[in-house]
């Protein structure tokens, strides 16, 4: 790690130095809580409402889903401290050296996605606030100016890489929290814990599929961080607890039920005072909180959306600047986040001015969501059944062009793993449904529910597991302890090759 954030980080997907990872766990979880305590966030809050649901029915479904998807993604932080590399890479060692881009694309396209969605919801906040507040023109190019004041504060931030990152999200989790904190003192003369919702009772036919609906949407925050959290803790030395590093990337999912209640209860108060803007035929969370708000909370509403779009985009476009280094190897880490995110800022104010897709970003983040849970479930089985123990040089062949090693498989692919992914991502979106957006075509076997998410992820836990006890991979990629609830073939590793020199790895252990 750099000795100073001025400095710009050097470093790629390769394996980080010992020497260089000082990380701790604490800074794991400024990360991912700083990237998710946003204004985003706030609006994924405010479903339960928008689902019809009280505001107790709609805590306790935004808690059964913060849980569950925290614990669903915890065990994703192991494997940046394990082979000191992203999630991407990591994930050769159960899909293979060529199928690690599955990894890397979606991972790419998730982050462009909530880049693009980070900079439009905290820019609309910000010149909405700042049109109640001093009178500013509520005008394309008064928006236009905002997303790109953020996409240029954030392209800076990553560019300069991980330290800078790190000290901006130290700041941005205080701050946020300060301010999401006072609008409770903003709002408790308007709010009812009694908000009733439009269910008479549970016994309506419609309310568990809203329930269920509005935890599953709450279940993907979480998710949406899988493939990033390697970009985060491979940063964290290989011998620090794993409970430790879990529990850090655990607890700050659970932190974010301070953005998820705010925007809760705000919405249920909009219900109340502005039934307008919840209307779910064409929801306003950003107009209908500027309309319940008081006078003097408008600067700090005006803040939360600097602070917080900054913290979301710079966590986001990092990852891809990182991804798409690690595919298209020419490119150097810095190289590749001015390269995206000259793209990715296009494409918001394209999509934004041109081609109206601001609803079209929050179906497809979705979508890549659904698709990248079945891969967070490779990953976490082939983790468990490895025992985590993992070969660092074998993961790098793609990034080295060379060939062979223990994670070779099949020319390179997996497939296995793949074949898990690709098959439930598929299923899962058979079983999306989102009304008005996109609906699979078994989206309304469930009584209108969209089940894809959990769908997708017990398809992808019984189909790996079956594939790996009928399919035994080899030996030599369990290490020394050898395989855990699996069993392991003795077919042979070829040895990582190159065009330059010819490296044998380790010889396989047999138990």
């Amino acid at each position: 790690m750099t000795s100073s954030i001025t400095e710009i980080e050097t470093y790629g997907v390769e394996r980080i130095p010992d020497e260089d990872r000082t990380a701790r766990p604490i800074d794991l979880f400024r990360l991912a809580f700083g990237g998710a305590n946003t204004f985003a966030t706030c609006v994924l809050g405010a479903f339960p409402i928008l689902f019809g649901l009280s505001f107790w029915q709609g805590l306790a479904a935004t808690v059964l889903g913060l849980v569950a998807g925290a614990l669903l993604l915890a065990p994703m932080a192991l494997f940046g401290p394990a082979n000191g590399t992203n999630n991407a890479v990591s994930s050769s060692a159960h899909l293979g050296v060529h199928g690690r881009v599955v990894g890397s694309f979606l991972s790419l396209l998730t982050a462009v996605a909530f880049f693009s969605i980070s900079v439009w919801s905290s820019g609309d906040a910000l010149v909405g606030g700042a049109h109640r507040l001093v009178h500013v023109p509520e005008s394309d190019v008064t928006y236009g100016i905002a997303y790109a004041i953020f996409a240029g504060l954030v392209l800076v931030v990553c560019v300069y890489g991980f330290r800078f990152m790190l000290l901006v999200n130290k700041i941005a989790v205080l701050a946020a929290s300060a301010l999401f904190v006072l609008g409770a003192f903003a709002f408790a003369g308007d709010f009812d814990p009694g908000y009733a919702g439009t269910f008479a009772s549970t016994a309506d036919p419609l309310f568990w599929p809203s329930f269920i609906g509005a935890a599953l949407i709450v279940l993907s925050n979480p998710v949406s961080f899988g493939a990033f959290l390697g970009d985060w803790s491979r940063y964290i030395p290989a011998g620090t607890p794993r409970r430790r590093v879990m529990g850090a990337a655990f607890l700050a999912q659970v932190a974010t039920l301070l953005p998820f209640l705010f925007g809760l209860a705000t919405a249920s108060i909009i219900a109340s005072k502005a039934a307008k803007y919840v209307d779910p035929a064409a929801p306003n969370y950003v107009g209908g909180l500027l309309a319940i708000s008081p006078g003097w909370y408008f600067l700090p509403l005006c803040l939360i959306a600097l602070i917080g779009g900054l913290s979301t985009g710079t966590t986001s476009l990092y990852g891809t600047g990182l991804d798409f280094s690690s595919v298209f190897t020419r490119f150097s880490r810095v190289q590749a986040t001015f390269f995206i995110g000259a793209l990715s800022i296009a494409f918001i104010f394209a999509g934004r001015f041109a081609l109206n897709l601001a609803q079209s970003i929050s179906t497809f983040a979705t979508l890549i969501i659904t698709c990248t849970a079945p891969w967070m479930i490779v990953m976490t089985l082939g983790y468990v059944t490895r025992r985590g123990w993992y070969d660092a040089d074998a993961l790098q062949v793609f990034n080295r062009r060379q060939r062979g090693g223990r994670y070779w498989f099949t020319h390179g692919w997996n497939w296995r793993g793949m074949s898990t992914w690709l098959v439930s991502a598929v299923v899962a979106l058979l079983f999306t449904n989102l009304p008005g957006q996109f609906v699979g075509p078994l989206g309304d076997l469930a009584g209108g529910t969209d089940i894809s998410l959990p769908v997708g992820l017990a398809l992808a836990v019984v189909l790996y597991l079956a594939l790996l006890t009928l399919f035994p991979e080899p030996r030599a990629v369990y290490g020394p302890a050898g395989p855990r609830f699996v069993r392991a073939s003795d077919a042979p590793v070829p040895p990582i090759t190159g065009d330059t020199e010819e490296i044998v790895p380790e010889p396989a252990v047999t138990h």
